[in-house]
């Protein structure tokens, strides 16, 4: 049984946003690149199953989709723990684009579960795993917090509006997991970065497929008020702010 986990390279939460170009485009000069967090522990979940002896995972591989400067990203996820790599040499234009690309790596190779994050830190879009779903014909269940391999089966939870709902998928299938499915994301330790040097790392050219989406512009959100500070005894001022100012009763 072999294990797809498609990651997204995303900037680091701490990175300060500037757009160039009339604020059309993002500018990445200086930005610390990650994996993307919901990626990041569907690929912890996927090693955790290989772990297990109660299965039989003979590989986990991770695909990604980007242009060479994203490998250090790929890397990572091999030293986390990733077998091996495949990376489609193509500037991630947006979700079609991406899902066709990742569509055409499952479609070329032979994979039991595909693993996608159920959005990018980045421009949130959770479009992506459902897309890829679509594409190669694979059934997919979405906003998965838990994961089991039983038999040919696999046994999920996943949350909804007011409690939790559990089903089961025949394989192949795509899961689209989301908080929950892992606890905490691996870090890669020394021995790991040191392998991961080695691991393959595959690249292919990307397919014909056409951007269904144009960006116009980009705007940072406006920053936040300065806090007002009021009596605590003044119950009446307090409550006026919060309807006709925060607008939040």
């Amino acid at each position: 049984m072999k294990i797809l986990v498609c990651i997204s390279n995303v900037p680091d939460t701490t990175t300060k946003v500037r757009f160039t170009d009339d604020n059309k485009q993002f500018d990445a000069t200086g930005v610390q690149w990650v994996i993307n967090p919901w990626d990041e522990l569907a690929l912890t979940r996927a090693l955790q199953l290989k772990e297990d002896s109660n299965n039989a995972i003979e590989k986990v591989t991770v695909a990604h989709v980007g242009e060479k400067g994203s490998e250090a990203t790929i890397r990572k996820a091999l030293a986390i723990g990733a077998d091996d790599a495949i990376r489609v040499n193509a500037d991630p234009r947006d979700a079609f684009f991406v899902s066709a690309q990742l569509a055409e790596v499952v479609k070329q190779n032979d994979f039991d579960i595909i693993f996608a994050g159920i959005e990018s830190s980045d421009y949130n879009g959770a479009a992506v795993g459902g897309m890829l779903a679509e594409q190669v014909g694979l059934p997919s269940v979405s906003a998965i917090s838990s994961f089991e391999i039983e038999d040919d089966q696999v046994k999920i939870t996943r949350d909804i509006d007011g409690g939790k709902e559990e089903v089961t998928s025949e394989l192949p299938m795509v899961a689209i997991v989301q908080k929950g499915i892992a606890l905490e994301p691996r870090i890669a330790s020394m021995r790991g970065i040191m392998m991961a040097r080695k691991k393959p790392l595959n690249v292919m050219e990307p397919v014909d497929a056409d951007s269904l989406t144009e960006f116009e512009s980009f705007e940072l959100p406006k920053g936040k008020p300065p806090c007002k500070m009021i009596d605590p005894e003044n119950v009446e001022e307090l409550v006026d702010l919060l309807q006709n100012e925060a607008k939040v009763i």
